[in-house]
């Protein structure tokens, strides 16, 4: 389930200051942005890509922990540069106490008691995955990220450019979400998924968060 927020509290300050260094980290040079690459066997870090029956996942990815703070990896976001780490921390503060408004609004409308929601998000784990894709001359050769579903308890999407690529499927059918201005968008994860399948005894949960990026 995707819902657009508007008038959500994060001011537009926060969110212009984030996309400023979010572009200007993506305008490294390469040899800079790869002091932040995946180590082996891990997951963290810069890059990465996939295939999906041979079409290339076409973008480049930074994915880190970042709450609670002793899950950061020391060679990823204390070694940022000085300005994006600074905004990204405001940002992500920002987004942390939103997402805790939002699980109390759920559990109210699931009827259960907001702390029991809350314990599933009680270690404060947080973390973020900023993507950038690219033009690319070939497109029909790759997809900007496979099909998935969020292993997560509810994802907050922020768009910095006016670029849309987000699809949905419903009813088997892929459909663009285009972002209002200023919104961010909030997509259910497979773990309130399961939570709120484990309190109505309802069927599984339709496949319509499954999404992509084309």
């Amino acid at each position: 389930m995707y819902v657009q927020l508007v008038n959500h509290g994060v001011d537009k300050s926060v969110i212009e200051k984030l996309r400023h260094e979010v572009e200007g980290f993506y305008k490294l040079p390469v040899e800079e942005k790869l002091r932040y690459k995946e180590q082996p066997g891990d997951y963290e870090g810069y890059g990465g890509t996939g295939r999906l029956k041979g079409r290339l996942e076409w973008g480049d990815r930074f994915y880190m922990n970042t709450n609670p703070i002793h899950r950061r990896k020391p060679h990823l976001f204390p070694e940022l540069p000085s300005s994006f780490r600074e905004s990204l921390e405001v940002y992500l503060e920002e987004v942390q106490k939103l997402a805790m408004k939002l699980m109390g609004l759920m559990a109210k409308a699931l009827q259960t008691e907001a702390k029991k929601v809350e314990e599933m998000m009680d270690d404060g784990m947080q973390s973020v995955r900023i993507t950038y894709y690219p033009p690319c001359p070939r497109p029909e050769l790759v997809v900007g990220i496979t099909p998935h579903s969020d292993a997560s308890g509810i994802t907050i999407l922020n768009q910095v450019n006016g670029v849309d690529g987000l699809k949905i499927v419903k009813d088997g059918a892929w459909l663009p979400l285009t972002f209002l201005p200023h919104a961010l968008v909030v997509n259910v994860g497979d773990i309130l998924e399961v939570f709120h399948h484990s309190l109505s005894l309802s069927p599984p949960p339709s496949p319509s968060s499954i999404h992509r990026f084309q």
